[in-house]
């Protein structure tokens, strides 16, 4: 026998996986935003350009396709280690199938850049910067000095050792009286 079926005024809660995606994303959202602050002003249509990084001898070589970009709307800059390319393009009246608005390229390099050496070409849409490397930091081996202690010890019998005074270790005459000679 088979239990009637009972009907509820209210329909049952069901599982709604676009609300946990929700939620997800607004909690990556907040999580983004406490790490890295510069995530809230990056706009939506914000894009990276397409860049080609080369390390030679003595430079980075970074070229970044900016077609479009004129020389006064896009900015380079270099701290430390750290490249940044940000500019606009803006929309033009012609319907052309390339990115628009705020572009923000960020790169991490190797190693250390001479920030004054470096130089930037803007031609044909192409930005070419060319940054040279640092020097090497050079090994250098730091003398350690002691200074000198109210207490007389093994170690300032040693340090007159060293000037050309007799140790007076094992001397249990140090004026010599009792020497025979």
């Amino acid at each position: 026998m088979a239990l009637p079926a009972r009907e509820s005024r209210y329909a049952p809660n069901r599982w709604d996986p676009f609300a946990a995606l929700e939620d997800l994303h607004d909690e990556m959202s907040r999580l983004l935003t406490n790490v890295f602050p510069d995530v809230g002003r990056i706009s939506v249509n914000a894009w990276s350009p397409p860049v080609d990084v080369e390390e030679i001898d003595d430079a980075y070589v970074v070229e970044a396709d900016i077609p479009g970009v004129r020389a006064d709307d896009v900015s380079v800059e270099v701290t430390g280690n750290e490249l940044r390319i940000t500019g606009r393009i803006e929309e033009g009246s012609s319907q052309r199938r390339r990115q628009t608005g705020q572009f923000d390229y960020r790169l991490t390099l190797p190693g250390g850049v001479d920030a004054e050496g470096t130089e930037a070409n803007l031609e044909h849409g192409v930005i070419k910067l060319r940054l040279p490397k640092t020097a090497p930091a050079a090994r250098h081996r730091i003398p350690i000095k002691t200074a000198p202690s109210a207490e007389v010890g093994p170690t300032e019998q040693t340090d007159q050792a060293q000037e050309g005074e007799p140790a007076q270790e094992g001397n249990p005459d140090p004026e010599g009286q009792g020497e025979q000679g």
